[in-house]
């Protein structure tokens, strides 16, 4: 059984949807215009607010404001509409998204500030370009070079008095507004469910079975799982593999990533 969401008394919410597999979802900009229209559409036919959003190749970052419990509806049909649609253009056959996207409550203004850095951050960490130049995101619309808005960004420029508060926030220092997704503070229950998620549809096993495999596929596994956001410590209790092996493993990973 799934556990369920965590329901945010604030309203808003980060979510998170990924391709399935790792697949890219995004194969062009009139794919990606497709999605933000469709995500307008969705959250305007809900009474749900886009706060801010970013489209990466292969997943998604959205701001949500929900406070009607409406979240659900909007990504269900946000997701079902945007995989047809991909699926009849490129003749794909199978699910376009991991089943079930990733949703965190967001609690304090603080928190709703980390996250909003975080998602903006994501092309800039991700080695595409630097935050300001990526066209995919919401930030040009919190600096005010976007006549069509999508997110609601009085809501945060108001807390940062305007947009020039708004590229302080970005450019901060990581320890000035550090933020993590709640993967490594989820309960036992949900962070096996997406473990097990991730897993089987990178064509693994279920978590439990992951010491297991044969190495290549043991430390594929313990790849998917941080890759994921889970810490070395979050990776240890749902697989059972042993945290001086995961660290190895994650440290063979990155030096073959620095040698490319």
């Amino acid at each position: 059984m799934r556990a369920a969401r965590r329901v945010a008394e604030s309203g808003f919410y980060h979510v998170v949807t990924r391709g399935n597999g790792k697949q890219i979802i995004f194969e062009s900009d009139d794919d990606r215009a497709a999605f933000v229209r469709l995500l307008r559409e969705c959250t305007n036919a809900e009474g749900v607010s886009v706060v801010a959003w970013c489209l990466m190749d292969n997943h998604v970052h959205i701001i949500l404001l929900d406070p009607d419990g409406r979240i659900s509806e909007v990504m269900r049909t946000l997701l079902t509409r945007y995989a047809n649609r991909f699926n009849a253009r490129t003749g794909h056959v199978g699910h376009v998204f991991q089943e079930r996207f990733y949703s965190e409550a967001i609690e304090s203004d603080r928190q709703l500030l980390a996250v909003v850095r975080y998602v903006h951050l994501n092309p800039e960490k991700g080695g595409l370009c630097a935050a300001d130049k990526y066209r995919w995101s919401s930030y040009s619309e919190y600096v005010g070079n976007e006549s069509a808005q999508l997110a609601r960004t009085e809501i945060v420029l108001d807390m940062l008095q305007g947009a020039e508060g708004f590229i302080s926030l970005i450019r901060e220092s990581e320890d000035a507004c550090a933020y993590v997704p709640r993967f490594e503070l989820m309960d036992e229950a949900d962070a096996l469910t997406v473990a097990t998620d991730a897993l089987l549809a990178a064509g693994l096993c279920a978590p439990g079975d992951v010491k297991g495999l044969s190495k290549p596929r043991r430390n594929k596994a313990i790849v998917v799982l941080s890759e994921l956001g889970f810490s070395i410590r979050r990776i240890e209790r749902v697989t059972g593999v042993g945290r001086g092996t995961i660290a190895y493993v994650l440290r063979q990973e990155r030096e073959t990533r620095s040698e490319e």
